[in-house]
């Protein structure tokens, strides 16, 4: 795999992007591949043009293949990723480790990630008027409330474990740190009473894979 070989459709600093990133870091494919801005705050990622040829679900990131082929959701990119190497790091290498780090990035996901996202783009003024064409503030609330009890729970979670999933970093501590880097953007806070997520998360930013990212600088 060389440096022609992968694109990623990009906007750097935001927190679904920004699970790749750190995922190519962490495998160590960042160098191998060529990164193209889309901009999300004029809608490029929504335009007819990059719906067909890149992605049906107008969202970012993707990763596009020499042959053409075009991948899009950060768990499958990652998986891809993951999957390049003589064995997996980030995903799991037995069928346990496997099952775990998929359901808790799943909840991740469910609980923290896109709960924030549904927040930032019905509650907030999100994208700006030209690409938030409806908006639903009392789900977008609801959402919000439901990422404060996400990270109350990954704080119970952290408090018996080193990481998200386990003994290892993996996939899943890249979905909650996606998480709280959305939280950041939409200033909603990490509860006073969640010390072990606050240090986890503080322990995760001492990462090179982490530190390193434009969402951090």
């Amino acid at each position: 795999m060389t440096a022609s070989t992968m694109t990623i459709y990009d906007f750097p600093k935001g927190p679904y992007p920004t699970r790749v990133r750190i995922a190519l870091a962490e495998t160590g494919l960042d160098s191998q591949v060529r990164f193209v801005m889309v901009d999300l705050y004029t809608g490029e990622h929504k335009r007819p043009e990059f719906i067909r040829a890149k992605n049906y679900s107008g969202t970012l990131p993707v990763l596009e293949l020499e042959d053409g082929t075009c991948i899009a959701e950060c768990t499958a990119i990652t998986e891809y990723l993951d999957a390049l190497g003589e064995a997996p790091i980030l995903t799991g290498r037995t069928a346990r480790e496997k099952g775990l780090i998929h359901m808790m990035s799943k909840r991740a996901e469910l609980e923290l990630l896109d709960a924030i996202s549904v927040y930032f783009h019905h509650a907030t003024p999100g994208l700006g008027p030209d690409v938030e064409h409806y908006q639903n503030a009392e789900w977008g609330f609801r959402q919000r409330d439901k990422a404060l009890r996400g990270m109350r729970y990954f704080n119970d979670v952290l408090t018996t474990q080193p990481f998200i999933a386990g003994d290892t970093f993996s996939m899943a501590d890249i979905t909650v740190i996606g998480g709280l880097v959305f939280a950041s953007i939409v200033k909603l806070p990490v509860p006073d009473e969640c010390e072990a997520l606050r240090a986890w998360y503080a322990r995760m930013r001492e990462r090179p894979s982490v530190s390193k990212q434009p969402a951090f600088n």
